[in-house]
């Protein structure tokens, strides 16, 4: 899918833009809160229908105006987005409004890196998972459907166990532990074959970037493992009403990330761990890849804390046609000038300061 047009208007610090893109390699350089990384989170909105940023939609509206507006031209389709202060966003595919926003995902794929996914070796488990839910939702459509529908569960079954002034109906907790295990179940059997499908290409990448001098693996955790998930929740419903809240099922699942066979996190220096953090993303981005769509490719500052083999490595594969259309920002104009050095592509090269993009 290549994004040809975007049009921007009260997007955070953007008062107003419209880009005409290239096909291949668009390069935003600026100071930092210029206001490139804005224009990213733009294009990644039009294909999630949130930020990357934040999940409060009226946060990316500009400070003192009173909406935004997001329209992207793409191939064969144009995607528009709207929202006022104080209302609900709008979300049109050619003009014609979605009647719920989980059909839009998948449409347009892609896949960002950015200085926030350190979040994934340094955070909790609900980003590891976050991570995995965002690219088998881009490969599944149904996958959401499951994810809401055990959601929905969970947060029944939470409300029962903290009743105080009485005892929770056993029977509806039954109907809603059901649930939980009925959808937990899809759910884990779908994470389970993204983990072993994206392993190999995740370790190839980083063997290329790194020169082969760590070993890195994934190794995904879940109460799935343990039996019947329907057996693992109710086997300690005590305990959970005791403490208020569901203990197991797939909502505590996680990515156990190693080198040479110990946790990154502790293990792991600031360049290993972006080492990593790159190469998974490009894995999901080749896992997504497919004949007929190739996802768009965001990089947002990657290149800080890495030495410069590995950058060398990582502007190789950039440069390489491994890839469709991408989108990089940074401050330093070396690093990109040795991308595009690397190959004969079409590029567009844009500077942005305080908000304002000029070609």
């Amino acid at each position: 899918m290549i994004l040809e047009r975007l049009s921007i208007i009260n997007y955070k610090n953007i008062k107003e833009a419209t880009l005409n893109l290239s096909p291949k390699i668009n390069c935003f350089i600026g100071h930092n809160g210029a206001g490139k990384t804005n224009v990213l989170d733009a294009v990644y909105f039009l294909s999630f229908c949130h930020s990357a940023q934040t999940t409060q939609d009226s946060l990316v509206i500009r400070h003192g105006e009173e909406f935004f507006m997001l329209e992207g031209k793409y191939e064969d389709i144009t995607i528009h987005c709207a929202m006022k202060r104080g209302a609900k966003k709008v979300f049109k595919r050619d003009k014609k409004a979605y009647q719920r926003l989980s059909e839009h995902i998948g449409l347009i794929p892609i896949v960002l890196i950015s200085p926030a996914d350190a979040y994934l070796i340094e955070g909790s488990s609900e980003e590891r998972r976050k991570l995995m839910d965002i690219v088998i939702a881009q490969l599944d459509r149904t996958y959401i459907e499951a994810l809401n529908r055990y959601n929905k569960a969970l947060q029944q079954r939470n409300a029962l166990l903290k009743m105080e002034d009485r005892e929770p109906d056993p029977e509806l907790l039954t109907l809603w532990e059901e649930q939980m295990a009925r959808e937990g179940e899809k759910i884990y059997a779908k994470r389970q074959d993204f983990v072993e499908r994206i392993i190999p290409l995740f370790q190839e990448f980083y063997e290329t970037i790194s020169g082969g001098h760590e070993q890195v693996s994934l190794n995904y955790t879940s109460h799935c493992q343990r039996g019947p998930l329907l057996e693992v929740i109710q086997r300690d419903r005590f305990k959970d009403r005791a403490v208020g809240y569901s203990l197991h099922g797939i909502h505590r699942d996680d990515l156990e990330i190693m080198i040479d066979g110990h946790a990154m996190r502790r293990e792991g220096s600031q360049g290993q761990q972006k080492t990593f953090v790159i190469a998974l993303k490009l894995a999901m981005h080749h896992l997504i890849k497919n004949e007929d769509s190739c996802p768009i490719l965001l990089l947002d500052d990657i290149f800080d804390k890495l030495d410069s083999q590995r950058v060398e490595q990582i502007v190789r594969l950039v440069a390489s046609q491994q890839f469709g259309q991408i989108f990089i920002t940074d401050t330093n104009r070396e690093h990109i000038d040795q991308i595009l050095k690397h190959g004969d592509f079409d590029y567009k090269l844009y500077e942005v300061k305080d908000g304002e993009i000029n070609v």
